[in-house]
């Protein structure tokens, strides 16, 4: 009798561990007028650290890049407009490369084969309007040309990625409908 119930508790402990791995888990963050979620950030192409807490790194990630977004968007967007953004994909710039124990985590390489891509979908409001929409899949190939500037801020190769679509192709198409 004790075995069908350890059997029984067994079959119910490994379903809810199933249960767990599916959940999926899709973190929102907000900065200003800015909204991202960020859709399944396990499933993304690179968004590896190299010697910090994975769920760490990732929330510093998120929470960076949302607040550099916010701070173009604040120059770009039109008073009473937000953006909001889900973000699909993330490879970062550079490729994660293991040391074999010659240093504690793996080295994030960072060549121009490597370059930075996200995939998005956007919407910006006014108000509780949808006034612009649309799929993104960003890739800058001239990343590195960027980088040798004195800028150290983290995640600069994504940042400038982003800030130069709102310049590109968000802030045109706004200045179009406002001529409308």
């Amino acid at each position: 009798m004790n075995m069908n119930y350890l059997l029984i508790a067994g079959v119910l402990i490994s379903n809810l561990a199933i249960a767990d791995e599916a959940e999926v888990t899709s973190p929102v963050t907000e900065n200003g007028i800015v909204k991202v979620e960020w859709q399944d950030p396990a499933s993304y192409r690179d968004i590896k650290s190299s010697n910090e807490l994975q769920s760490r790194f990732e929330n510093r990630f998120f929470e960076t890049m949302t607040k550099n977004i916010n701070k173009k968007a604040e120059k770009t967007l039109k008073p009473n407009q937000k953006l909001v953004m889900q973000v699909s994909d993330v490879d970062l710039a550079g490729d994660m490369r293991p040391t074999f124990g010659a240093t504690p985590g793996d080295l994030r390489v960072v060549k121009e084969l490597y370059p930075p891509r996200m995939t998005f979908t956007y919407q910006i409001l006014e108000g509780e309007q949808v006034i612009m929409a649309g799929d993104e899949k960003l890739t800058d190939m001239g990343f590195m040309q960027r980088l040798n500037r004195v800028n150290e801020r983290p995640f600069r190769a994504e940042t400038t990625m982003i800030e130069n679509w709102l310049t590109r192709t968000v802030a045109p198409q706004l200045n179009q409908e406002m001529s409308n």
